[in-house]
């Protein structure tokens, strides 16, 4: 027996059925719900509880990365978004309309970080709007965070459905 097929037997080449995949889902979301607009979360509960320097740390690094967000999105932000969306597109087709299993799995990836980028540029603008330092600050990162790990949830839930129906489908028993 080949060594090449022992190893592609030994583990499936086949996006859901994939144990690295639902490792780098688990992941994905996991980092996306604790760096908060580049911000760990920690930082933001340690400033509540603590104060003083922290929360003048946690200010600086806030404001420095909504500036750094907001200056790519004015000065890039049509041409990423265009790329973004015929990216999408073509896995979007490709995945669902012709079957392709792994570009399913890189758009169920792929989209929701999207709609996080979004969010994070939404919530990066108010917060510049609004000036937000102190408690309002927290609590505009808090609530951000909230809606990320709503999103994880409703996208691990699509996907790990999704995943099923793949998985039970190609199945020879289904």
């Amino acid at each position: 027996m080949d060594w090449y097929q022992t190893v592609f037997e030994m583990i499936d080449m086949r996006s859901f059925s994939n144990l690295w995949f639902w490792i780098a889902l688990a992941v994905m979301w996991s980092t996306a719900s604790h760096w908060v607009l580049g911000v760990p979360f920690d930082m933001v509960l340690r400033a509540k509880r603590v104060g003083g320097q922290t929360e003048i740390d946690l200010e600086d690094l806030v404001r420095i990365n909504t500036n750094r967000l907001l200056h790519v999105a004015r000065v890039s932000g049509l041409w990423i978004l265009g790329f973004a969306c015929f990216l999408l597109a073509g896995l979007a087709v490709t995945g669902f309309v012709y079957g392709i299993e792994f570009a399913q799995a890189v758009f169920l990836l792929l989209f929701p970080m999207s709609l996080v980028g979004l969010m994070s540029l939404s919530t990066a603008a108010r917060i510049q709007e609004e000036e937000a330092a102190g408690d309002q600050l927290r609590r505009r990162l808090t609530r951000h965070r909230f809606f990320v790990q709503v999103l994880g949830m409703v996208s691990i839930f699509v996907t790990s459905l999704w995943g099923m129906y793949q998985n039970m489908s190609s199945s020879p028993i289904f």
